[in-house]
């Protein structure tokens, strides 16, 4: 093989590892939220748990546009060289929350806790702009299998998500007010080793940009269509439940009190395993619609999974604690066949729906926008900051009323996006 095919599958292999690392930064987040929960000034309430994961996303709002401005004016190797620095500065900051401000408060708050949410913001620049350049970089370097080497990718994001929150919750065992994000310093030093690896790989490997085709005129604005409007509400609150499913069902077993009820021994540990299996049937429903969706229209597969995804939300609220199932889980310790409310199993049930809601949303939404297309590319970037909000609105519920309460909040996203696929992706202008 030539040295150059060399250095290709290097960088692929490389860009498939960083599709995992977006997975496992942006994961990291809920876990690690149980942690904080236990910690003095902040003890119990689920909205400050949920800050790291609100801040992680946030960033997408200041980010999602400014990326795709810096891939056409600095490439694509740029990009991906200055995401790596920027997602090793973040994790180290996080790492250092464990050290910096320790005993010491900002209003009743522990000062080490906004030093971690200022990493959380920085690890999420980094996110974002791994997001917008590792797709095309898998296109340009796989050549004929780039869709290949893209699916692969994908398994391995899907297979981080799921490996995360049962990796936080062995490392944290039981849950004390003694634990402390330094308990899962080896996660974080796992995520700098990978970062600065990548970073020395890709600075040694060519990688040409793309010729892009220009287009003769001005550019039309996709918001003018009415169907990307609504589109990029449904990508706001796509991911908003993507995310707020798995993160407050871990804080909701993990919770012996006003939670699930479980042994506190093991609560965590358990926890973890279920949130982290409800990332995997996300990989189970991505590698169904990749066999189906020449087949299936995107319009059809939304409006299934997101029908289905609402009965399953309405069952699981009605539900919550009354009835129990048995499940295989990990304690930390080994695997037990567990007792988990049903609600739990709902829910989980619903990464099997929303697995294929990004792709068929964005299709349906980009549908006869033409040369508008890459700014809409643009404007969804920016909007995966809903990922941050819905789950923060969720646990502010949950704190005031109650964790199952909390899922009306994603039920009537789930809603909308629903009603969405049925009426609102017709092609037409506002």
């Amino acid at each position: 093989m030539s040295k150059k095919g060399d250095s290709n599958i290097i960088a692929v292999i490389t860009m498939i590892f960083l599709f995992g690392m977006i997975s496992f930064v942006t994961n990291l987040a809920a876990p690690i939220g149980n942690i904080w929960k236990m910690q003095p000034g902040i003890e119990g309430s689920n909205t400050l748990g949920m800050m790291g994961n609100m801040m992680n996303f946030l960033a997408y709002a200041f980010m999602g546009i400014p990326a795709g401005n810096l891939l056409k004016k600095k490439g694509y190797k740029f990009t991906a060289l200055a995401a790596l620095l920027v997602g090793l500065l973040g994790v180290f900051v996080q790492f250092l929350s464990g050290i910096v401000g320790v005993g010491s408060t900002i209003g009743n708050i522990p000062a080490n806790f906004f030093v971690y949410l200022l990493g959380a913001f920085i690890a999420g620049f980094s996110v974002c702009m791994l997001n917008t350049v590792v797709n095309p970089m898998l296109k340009i370097l796989g050549g004929k299998r780039s869709n290949q080497y893209i699916q692969i990718g994908g398994s391995f994001n899907s297979l981080m998500g799921t490996l995360t929150p049962m990796l936080v919750g062995s490392m944290i065992g039981t849950l004390t007010h003694d634990t402390l994000i330094s308990d899962v310093n080896t996660l974080l030093f796992m995520a700098m080793g990978v970062f600065a690896l990548a970073f020395i790989i890709l600075l040694f490997v060519p990688i040409q940009n793309p010729e892009v085709q220009k287009v003769e005129g001005q550019i039309e604005n996709p918001m003018k269509y009415k169907h990307f409007v609504l589109g990029v509400i449904a990508i706001f609150v796509y991911v908003g439940v993507e995310v707020g499913i798995p993160g407050t069902l871990n804080f909701y077993l993990s919770d012996p009190v006003r939670g699930a009820g479980m042994d506190p021994s093991t609560a965590v540990a358990i926890a973890g395993f279920v949130a982290g299996t409800y990332w995997f049937l996300m990989l189970i429903g991505r590698l169904v619609s990749s066999l189906i969706s020449g087949k299936v229209s995107s319009k059809t597969q939304l409006t299934c999974v997101s029908a289905v995804a609402l009965v399953l939300l309405v069952l699981a609220i009605f539900l919550g604690n009354a009835f129990s199932v048995k499940m295989p889980v990990f304690n930390g310790h080994g695997f037990e066949m567990a007792v988990v409310p049903i609600a739990a199993l709902l829910l989980v049930l619903c990464g099997l729906c929303t697995s294929v809601m990004w792709g068929t949303i964005f299709d349906l939404a980009v549908e006869g926008l033409g040369t508008a297309t890459e700014k809409a590319s643009g404007i969804f970037m920016a909007m995966v900051v809903g990922g941050g909000i819905v789950p923060l609105v969720q646990n502010f519920i949950a704190d005031k009323v109650s964790y199952m309460a909390s899922y009306w909040v994603i039920a009537l996203c789930v809603a909308f996006i629903l009603y969405f696929a049925v009426v609102g992706s017709k092609v037409k202008k506002a």
